[in-house]
């Protein structure tokens, strides 16, 4: 009864995702199996004991700490919901702490690489090769999500503004501006897609029969064109937006501006990419100077 208003409260309150949904109801139905065998969970029978041998159990069955501490996160979000709405009198998990992990560092194309990949020799003149290319420069020029970039409509693309209006997580609206590279490509695959597409919806990036294009297809799309890519163990939509990022801040952009363009909330998001910056200059100077 508690889980599920809590699910309906992240749903229509919050506006979480379907995807984010379902993995909060899958934590807390794994929590739920551990301790009562499937049977209802009781919030009031729970502590902190219980939690820690829930934790403890997860790096038995080999979880990573990145997987137990979004559980964990799962599982205190839902306990404070139960105290802020009164229906517990204390919050057990007040003082559990999640196993350490250090943060990988987020996987990217270095520019010259990019610059290969959207080389003109490598699309041929057919629609799928215009809108491939148009999809890959547009994630590298914005650093949009997936998701973002299959629900642009025909109007969310300004040309006269050079802008493009992205609705992100939450349904929270921004305004990322693009050059005159990106309007090229745009424009091109524009003149591909109306000259042969009978459109069949307002999206932006479709199929050759005219549908919006899935965030599945799209995760398709640039696993295959990043094959080309040498020594590149990640291949996605995640990678170009890091690729964004961390370009932006190599040629000198303020961290706060990087932010805003990739819609974070909390500026510790953004961080990570300062990371991954240093490590591409120790990189360089472990290359190029006599002593390093």
């Amino acid at each position: 009864m508690f889980v599920e208003s809590f699910i309906k409260y992240l749903e229509c309150e919050r506006n979480y995702s379907s995807h984010t949904l379902e993995a909060y109801i899958n934590d807390l139905s794994q929590f739920k199996d551990f301790v009562n065998g499937g049977s209802a969970l009781d919030p009031h029978d729970i502590d902190a004991v219980w939690v820690r041998r829930w934790m403890v159990s997860l790096m038995d069955e080999k979880y990573s700490p990145l997987s137990i501490n979004r559980k964990l996160s799962t599982l205190k979000s839902y306990f404070r919901y139960l105290r802020r709405n009164k229906l517990l009198e204390t919050n057990p998990l007040a003082t559990v702490q999640g196993p350490k992990a250090g943060k990988p560092l987020p996987k990217f194309v270095k520019d010259k690489d990019m610059s290969t990949l959207l080389a003109n020799d490598n699309y041929g003149d057919k629609f799928e090769d215009e809108r491939d290319k148009a999809i890959l420069d547009t994630f590298y020029c914005t650093g949009i999500r997936c998701a973002e970039l299959a629900g642009l409509k025909n109007n969310d693309v300004d040309f006269s503004s050079q802008t493009i209006k992205v609705t992100g997580k939450r349904n929270k609206q921004r305004i990322i501006p693009f050059a005159v590279p990106l309007e090229t490509t745009l424009r091109s695959y524009l003149h591909k897609r109306n000259s042969e597409i009978e459109m069949q919806s307002d999206a932006f990036f479709v199929h050759k029969n005219g549908r919006q294009l899935s965030n599945s297809m799209i995760y398709k799309i640039v696993k295959s064109r990043l094959a080309t890519v040498q020594n590149l163990k990640q291949r996605s939509p995640h990678v170009l937006r890091h690729t964004f990022a961390t370009s932006m801040l190599n040629n000198g952009a303020n961290l706060r501006a990087v932010k805003e363009l990739l819609g974070h909330e909390s500026l510790a998001s953004t961080e990570i990419y300062t990371h991954t910056s240093f490590e591409e200059l120790k990189k360089i100077y472990q290359q190029a100077h006599p002593r390093a």
